[in-house]
């Protein structure tokens, strides 16, 4: 443990139901997913891979469902929504829990409990990073993801603007950087 990083989760929370606004950076916030011209985000194939991966996430996690998202250059917004049903994916969990071994309960105990959004995140970025080295691009994640648990829906209607103006508001926050 000695080299593990803490978890900026909260700990009075256990992500397995609720709303959560997201952001999962590139490492170096490296242009992996694409760029930005004449206020349009054009993808690379790592870009359009991502923006697929967020479209059919209730394919591989049932029991999510991510109704806003944008790719940008170097990172991901997200509003995901994890339902607390257990009955959804309770048959893609069984297969994943079948070995009750001394090594799988360890491996347990470190690992996000199952039907969390940290399954799903790291899920996501495993798909991706897969994608791209079977591609041989260069690529890399940030070790950690921010997210902030959504409370209500003045804050999920904020969050969605925010999401929404994303890339009008690059072009800005570029220009203030360059002037």
């Amino acid at each position: 443990d000695k080299y593990r990083i803490p978890s900026t989760r909260a700990r009075w929370h256990s992500y397995d139901g609720g709303a959560y606004f997201i952001t999962i950076c590139t490492k170096d916030m490296e242009h992996y997913f694409g760029e930005i011209v004449d206020a349009k985000m054009n993808l690379t194939d790592v870009g359009k891979y991502a923006d697929e991966q967020m479209k059919n996430v209730t394919i591989h996690y049932p029991y999510a469902e991510i109704p806003l998202w944008i790719v940008m250059p170097n990172h991901i917004h997200a509003i995901v929504i994890i339902r607390n049903n257990d009955d959804a994916a309770h048959s893609r969990d069984v297969a994943r829990n079948i070995s009750t071994t001394t090594k799988n309960e360890h491996m347990s105990a470190i690992s996000p409990k199952r039907n969390t959004l940290s399954v799903v995140v790291r899920g996501m970025k495993s798909s991706i990073t897969k994608f791209a080295n079977e591609q041989s691009f260069s690529f890399a994640w940030q070790p950690l993801y921010y997210d902030h648990i959504i409370r209500d829906s003045n804050e999920m209607n904020h969050i969605a603007e925010y999401i929404e103006n994303n890339i009008a508001q690059w072009d800005i926050e570029r220009e203030n950087n360059f002037n």
